[in-house]
């Protein structure tokens, strides 16, 4: 019986392997779309002097490199019309500014020169309320037996505000990401709170809260909607189907992919106890 088991065995295994076969889907290429990294956000307590855009294109599914874009013009204008360059780092598609100067409530235009194509944004850098305390429950989640940590801050009054709540952890590769109004709590104290149910002691969470504006608001929404709360971060690569608000002024039909965002930003770090 034990020889009948192994051959029964044997030959179950040889059937599933030869049916085994490599299947590569035919999908549809599109001319590759420039993607625009451009989130200029202004750490509490720092100059904000040093800040970086990335320009990539995207890229056919089977494709594991991320092309970068090199050779371009990018700089960005505020509303005295003074100009803050951005140089590339060589053959990165990573480009750098080391005299930027961050303005609440100022309006900034991004220009970007590439392949022949003008590309222009226009957004306003918006501030951000302190975080005030961290908390962390060891009751929390469905189950309440999960490990919670909630960041608290107090939302200024009789104004709109809007804000992004990212999470990155010791433990995990990928981060979290959520965007947030205050209609709900205006004036108030409110909190954000962390996506992990794998925290255990001495296990790390950095916090960040971003300042940030309605439109930005709504664009994250869906991208965090379309990429999933955990699909590594909103910035990997955009989903064609959401646009931000960077414009081709050259050819309007070629629009880019990726947002101009300017932002106030305080980040904190957190042990789990």
């Amino acid at each position: 019986m034990k020889k009948i088991s192994l051959l029964i065995l044997f030959f179950t295994a040889l059937f599933f392997t030869s049916c085994e076969e490599v299947v590569e889907v035919d999908l549809k290429t599109q001319p590759p779309k420039l993607v625009v990294e451009a989130v200029i956000n202004w750490n509490k307590g720092t100059t904000g002097n040093q800040q970086m855009i990335k320009l990539t294109t995207t890229a056919d599914y089977y494709n594991p490199i991320i092309p970068v874009v090199s050779g371009a013009t990018v700089s960005i204008k505020n509303s005295t019309n003074k100009v803050f360059t951005f140089i590339e780092i060589p053959q990165t598609g990573q480009y750098v500014c080391t005299n930027f100067e961050p303005v609440i409530n100022e309006t900034y235009v991004l220009t970007i020169v590439s392949g022949g194509n003008t590309y222009t944004a226009t957004e306003t850098l918006k501030s951000v309320a302190p975080i005030t305390r961290i908390e962390q429950k060891n009751d929390g989640g469905i189950t309440k037996d999960e490990v919670e940590v909630k960041a608290y801050y107090n939302d200024p009054a009789n104004e709109a505000n809007y804000y992004l709540y990212h999470y990155t952890y010791s433990n995990k590769i990928l981060s979290s990401y959520s965007a947030v109004e205050d209609r709900f709590f205006n004036g108030n104290e409110f909190f954000s709170t962390s996506n992990n149910d794998d925290l255990k002691p001495g296990d790390k969470v950095e916090i960040s809260h971003i300042g940030i504006s309605k439109s930005y608001y709504n664009y994250m929404n869906i991208l965090i909607s379309v990429a999933g709360d955990n699909g590594g971060g909103p910035f990997q690569s955009p989903p064609a189907t959401v646009r931000g608000n960077v414009i081709n002024t050259t050819n309007v039909s070629d629009y880019p992919l990726g947002y101009f965002s300017l932002g106030e930003i305080d980040t904190k770090k957190y042990t789990i106890e």
